[in-house]
Order: structure tokens, then C-alpha cells, then sequence
């Protein structure tokens, strides 16, 4: 796991010299994926690392969690409470579709849940330019495979240093580098919703990811789950698709 770390510490340090960019900056949501990337942004730029709290309706524990990460790593920290920013914007969206009888109620949730997701894009790239630092994604092995995450949202993103680690080994690393307990044991959550867990809303465990990444045999109901999922999901993985040159 030291090798990992290390490799991981000088391949960001080698994207800071190639971009010629000050530093780093990550949201800090209180899950276990972000609170790696903290600590590996401190290791690689101690001086010039930022972590960004950004509550938006969310869980009061996910914001005391997202402190403790910061506590653990030593990071510098900004908190932007994104909750009024969301409503009056949602709201007016939410407003002007009601009035042209174009509203999708069945919709309404996965449009509010992404919102959330993009306006913290948003926030860490606005913070990042006042900085210079390159944003730094959280997502994970399985998450990118399948597509479980925000286009433009979380996605939206200058690097993605665990992109190869399964959730298991993200795990792993959360312990090794020193990740409170309490963060490590949690169900993994995008807390975009009361009582939302990954988990639920895929269909499948990460678990049972991670084994069929690392090529094991899992239950078929679980490998259509994924394989449809990655397919699904192919857009996300992909610059903005253009036609040929006519």
C-alpha cells in the first residue's frame, strides 16, 4: 500500500508540473472516496491543497464527517453552503416548466439530485480558478465503470487518481493513509436524497463489482446489472460526441 500511495503522490505531482497549474482542490462530502483524495492531495501539495465542504440539503452528519477528514489529513478548508443557492435556482426551473405544462414529475428527483451534484462542480471550478488549482475527482473503479456518477457533476473533473482502485482497495487505502473509522464503515452514499445509499439505487453491491472487475464469477443477475449500467453509461465516459467530417 506504501508503493500505491507513492505512485499515486508523484502522479499528481507530475500533473502539477505538466499544467503548470498551483495546486489541488477536491470536495469533501464525508464518504469514504473523498476523504483519500484529501489526503493524497496533502501529501502531494502540502502547502497548496484545498478541500471544499459543500452542504446542500444535506445530512448534518455528512458535514461532521467531512470535518473529521479534514481534521485527519491536516487539509486547508473552505465551507460554501450551496442550500439557498439550490432552492431559488431549482425553484425558478421547477416554476418556468409548471408554466409551459412541460414538468416531468417522474423526473423531478434524478433533475434535483443532479443539480445539486453540477452546482458543486461548479463551485469547486470557480474556487479553483481563484487559486489555480486543478480540481480533483473521487471516483472509483466501480463508479466509473458503471456510469455512477453526475455528468458534468462529479464527473466534471481535471483528474481522477482512483479511477483504477476498486471501492475494496479504496478501503484499503482509506485505512492505510488514516481515514477516521467512522467515514470507513459508513454506507457509501452521493447523499443527494434522505436515505439514499449507492447500493439501493444500483441494484448491486460494490463488492460484487470489485469481483467482477478483478474477472471472478458473480450471480448473472448481478453481471446484467453492471454490464447494462456500463453500457448505459458509455456517454459519460466520452468527450461530447460530434458527427463526422462531412
Amino acid at each position: 500500500m506504501q508503493e500505491k500511495v507513492d505512485q499515486l503522490v508523484q502522479w499528481l505531482r507530475e500533473k502539477l508540473k505538466e499544467t503548470g497549474m498551483k495546486g489541488f482542490i477536491v470536495g469533501i462530502s464525508g464518504g469514504i472516496d473523498s476523504a483519500v483524495v484529501a489526503h493524497l492531495i496533502k501529501r502531494s501539495a502540502p502547502d497548496a491543497s484545498l478541500g471544499v465542504i459543500m452542504p446542500c440539503k444535506s445530512n448534518p452528519d455528512d458535514k461532521k464527517d467531512a470535518e473529521s477528514v479534514v481534521e485527519s489529513c491536516g487539509i486547508d478548508k473552505l465551507t460554501v453552503d450551496l442550500t439557498e443557492t439550490h432552492d431559488i435556482m431549482f425553484s425558478t426551473i421547477r416554476h418556468q416548466l409548471i408554466e409551459s405544462g412541460r414538468l416531468n414529475d417522474d423526473q423531478l428527483k434524478l433533475a434535483d439530485a443532479n443539480l445539486r451534484a453540477r452546482l458543486r462542480m461548479s463551485t469547486l471550478y470557480a474556487i479553483a480558478a481563484n487559486h489555480q488549482y486543478l480540481v480533483v475527482g473521487t471516483d472509483n473503479a466501480a463508479e466509473f465503470y458503471t456510469g455512477y456518477f453526475t455528468k458534468y457533476g462529479d464527473g466534471g473533473v481535471d483528474l481522477v487518481p482512483l479511477v483504477h482502485q476498486t471501492k475494496g482497495e479504496v478501503r484499503e487505502m482509506a485505512e492505510y493513509l488514516g481515514v477516521p473509522l467512522q467515514i470507513i464503515q459508513k454506507k457509501p452514499s452521493a447523499g443527494l436524497w434522505e436515505g439514499q445509499t449507492d447500493e439501493n439505487e444500483m441494484g448491486t453491491t460494490y463488492n460484487t463489482i470489485d469481483t467482477f472487475l478483478r474477472g471472478g464469477e458473480i450471480p448473472q443477475k448481478d453481471r446484467e446489472i453492471i454490464e447494462r449500467m456500463h453500457q448505459n453509461s458509455e456517454h459519460k465516459r466520452q468527450i461530447a460526441s460530434g458527427p463526422p467530417k462531412f
